[in-house]
């Protein structure tokens, strides 16, 4: 198939370029300058010029192709709201270009929309109270295509996607550890976040592509839970600083806006992910994945 990809030079979406292309389809990626344009030709993909500010550049992407994964995201934490509704409209954009088709459009959504605390699966819409509850428009939108013929589907990234160079929320962690001298969990740091490797990741999407059904919710979990202050511990020894504990208090102003999610426990699983797709995820864990990171 011929593929329309968002994000497509970014962490997560630039992985399932390269994943899309090793399993034979052809990848057309959206391109916001000549440098992402020259940086999709050099690993195989055709690039289209456009952004998620012009909706028209993603309608004429996806009518060229056979379907679209929807990886692109403003993650400026400053517009929070204003980033979560242009990418509610670029699913809405998208689902127009494709409806009546039965093509695939897989959009991408996260696990801090659920409800912390409580161990969640693929069945759990997201919790209007929860700090990613701004993403649940977009849920919503992808879920109500599967009505107008998009075979439309949803994967959750967990808070770390990693790599030896990057792990999501683990990364401004590491950043914060430098800066501070110090490694911070809250209170004993038992609270859990689920992970994944972005090879995995990548390989998800391409498996929702290919096999999921209309209206479906997809986990991207290799790691159901690791303990926060396992993380800390791990952090500390990179970059050589102790790993300590933190009050609520002291969190808040210690990490921003990071204190909700160090202090939230992300039970989430992917059972039923790995049953519908043959998802087996083969990638390093993340502790591992940190010590080479040095």
């Amino acid at each position: 198939m011929r593929i329309f990809v968002t994000g497509a030079t970014g962490f997560v979406g630039s992985a399932a370029v390269e994943e899309l292309i090793g399993a034979g389809h052809q990848v057309l990626g959206l391109a916001r300058n000549d440098a992402a344009a020259d940086a999709l030709k050099l690993i195989g993909a055709e690039a289209h010029s456009g952004d998620l500010s012009t909706p028209e550049s993603l309608s004429a992407g996806a009518l060229k192709c056979d379907g679209v994964i929807h990886t692109a995201y403003n993650h400026d934490w400053s517009q929070v709201a204003a980033a979560a509704e242009m990418d509610r409209c670029a699913v809405e954009t998208l689902g127009a270009a494709l409806a009546g088709s039965d093509r695939p459009l897989v959009i991408t959504s996260a696990i801090g929309l659920l409800s912390p605390g409580r161990p969640t699966t693929e069945d759990d819409a997201g919790d209007p109270h929860s700090l990613g509850a701004v993403r649940m428009p977009s849920e919503e939108k992808a879920l109500a295509l599967a009505s107008d013929n998009v075979r439309s589907s949803i994967i959750r990234l967990p808070p770390v996607v990693h790599d030896r160079s990057k792990q999501g929320l683990v990364t401004r962690m590491i950043a914060l550890a430098r800066e501070t001298g110090c490694s911070a969990y809250v209170h004993g740091g038992l609270n859990r976040w689920p992970a994944v490797h972005r090879g995995d990741a990548a390989q998800l999407f391409r498996l929702a592509l290919e096999k999921g059904v209309p209206g479906s919710r997809f986990h991207a979990i290799a790691e159901d839970g690791i303990a926060l202050r396992m993380i800390a511990e791990a952090i500390g020894r990179l970059v050589n600083v102790p790993a300590v504990s933190k009050t609520p208090e002291e969190a808040a102003s210690h990490f921003g806006f990071l204190a909700y999610f160090v202090s939230a426990d992300f039970q989430a699983s992917s059972m039923k992910t790995k049953e519908a797709l043959g998802w087996s995820p083969t990638g390093p864990v993340l502790i591992p994945d940190l010590e080479p990171a040095r």
